[in-house]
């Protein structure tokens, strides 16, 4: 009797051991693409204080991001089959901040939103939970949020260093983004409160292209800075 539970234990044990090891291993390749991460953040943090240094930054962020790449290859390899969200606190909190750093690229670079899709392929993964390792949509989600946040302070530093037109456009593509997310029925609470934060990133941004437009900072004044809601927009005249 004894000798069957002692059996019994040690199998318990060495599925406990096993466990461990592999948790350790997936938190040293998370440390490693994190620090990644975070080298691509600062690098991407001139754009806060120098115009010309935009597209140097982009590109030096773009390294980072194949970091990245590798070390979510290796993580691919090591979680079992079918056991993606076991482990994914592991490193879904870090995948948001890096989908909102590829976001950030790709906004500076090409003034759009990048999608689910690209932002998968930079970093090698899927986008189809059945093919195993992949970006959870509401990790992207997230990460786009994030983004919003931070074009509301790029916004302010763009009128401090003298870039009066970037405002407005920020605030056009944050509009769009408030618009898109409208869209989606959120369950999840937590993306639900990143959303709710948004409407202040909006209102942030409304601000300083209406301070612009009244100091008269721009060549030509913006339809968009007193923007009438469409369900009260006026109708056009009958011909």
């Amino acid at each position: 009797m004894q000798n069957n539970v002692k059996t019994i234990f040690d199998s318990f044990n060495d599925y406990l051991v096993k466990e461990q090891e592999l948790r350790t291993e997936i938190r040293d390749i998370v440390r490693d693409i994190d620090q990644a991460a975070k080298e691509a953040a600062i690098a991407l943090q001139v754009i806060h204080s120098s115009i010309a240094d935009v597209s140097a930054a982009c590109v030096k962020a773009r390294t980072f991001f194949d970091t990245c790449r590798e070390g979510y290859g290796k993580l691919a390899t090591l979680i079992p089959a079918g056991q993606y969200y076991r482990y994914h606190d592991h490193w879904h909190y870090m995948t948001q901040r890096i989908v909102f750093l590829i976001a950030l690229t790709i906004y500076l670079e090409k003034g759009f939103l990048v999608a689910r899709e690209t932002a998968a392929e930079i970093l090698g993964l899927h986008t189809d939970q059945k093919q195993g390792f992949h970006l959870d949509i509401e990790d992207y989600l997230v990460g786009i949020l994030q983004l919003a946040s931070e074009l509301s302070r790029y916004a302010v530093n763009s009128v401090i260093l003298g870039d009066y037109e970037r405002p407005l456009m920020i605030s056009k593509f944050v509009a769009d983004l408030n618009s898109g997310f409208r869209l989606l029925n959120l369950k999840n609470d937590s993306l639900r409160k990143r959303f709710d934060a948004l409407k202040y990133d909006v209102k942030k941004i409304e601000e300083i292209v209406y301070d612009i437009s009244i100091r008269g900072l721009r060549t030509e004044p913006t339809p968009a800075v007193v923007a009438v809601p469409a369900a009260e927009a006026p109708e056009e005249p009958q011909s």
